[in-house]
């Protein structure tokens, strides 16, 4: 499940270039990175379901901070800094700290790029229709990878159409696993300090330490 994050949404500030899609589906969400890109901090609450034809649905929720392309992501039991150098992950269930290095050219889905431009390199996309969800009027941005050896076979992206901000949306897998994720509660620049983005071993200090880099 920390793996939606860290190779599912390090996906954020990219530069425009190759757009691949309809202009209907360009224009909302180029308006959604523009709206983030123009707050200086931004900090939501999430939650995420997986459901698969082998496996029982699964629930988690969440709260996610950013600060450019820095965050700081709490996930059920697990604790996930980024700095743009280094990304810790700390497993409160086998008291472990997992270190990587922060690639930004990384194929992966972070925070930053799930809520900016992340699509316009990676993905055609192609508006899909308007509809319900959270009680909210979204569009529904249908995204399909450009390189078939990703992990991804489509996303589905709802737009709040009175905030172009993500609300939510559905990541299908190819061995058939569906991600389904809803945003909420955003606060626009909230006060980060950069420390938030650091992890902190004397918080654990009987940790595990895994370092991968």
């Amino acid at each position: 499940m920390k793996n939606i994050f860290i190779t599912a949404s390090l996906l954020f500030i990219t530069i425009l270039s190759n757009a691949q899609g309809d202009a209907k589906a360009k224009a909302i969400l180029d308006k959604v990175s523009a709206n983030v890109k123009s707050l200086k901090s931004l900090k939501a609450n999430f939650s995420i379901t997986i459901t698969g034809a082998k496996t029982k649905a699964q629930t988690k929720s969440g709260t996610v901070n950013m600060k450019g392309n820095k965050y700081f992501i709490t996930l059920s039991g697990q604790e996930i800094y980024c700095d743009t150098k280094t990304i810790w992950t700390y497993m409160k269930e086998s008291n472990e700290v997992q270190i990587n290095s922060f690639d930004p050219n990384e194929n992966s889905f972070t925070p930053s790029k799930l809520f900016t431009n992340f699509y316009d390199k990676e993905y055609t996309y192609k508006y899909a229709n308007s509809t319900m969800f959270g009680g909210k009027k979204v569009d529904v941005i249908l995204l399909t990878p450009t390189n078939k050896a990703k992990q991804y076979s489509k996303i589905e992206l709802m737009i709040d159409q009175a905030k172009s901000v993500v609300a939510g949306g559905k990541m299908y897998e190819k061995n058939g696993n569906v991600y389904s994720y809803s945003v909420s509660g955003y606060t626009p620049n909230p006060p980060l300090t950069d420390n938030l983005f650091i992890y902190d071993a004397k918080k654990h200090p009987k940790a595990e330490i895994v370092d991968l880099r």
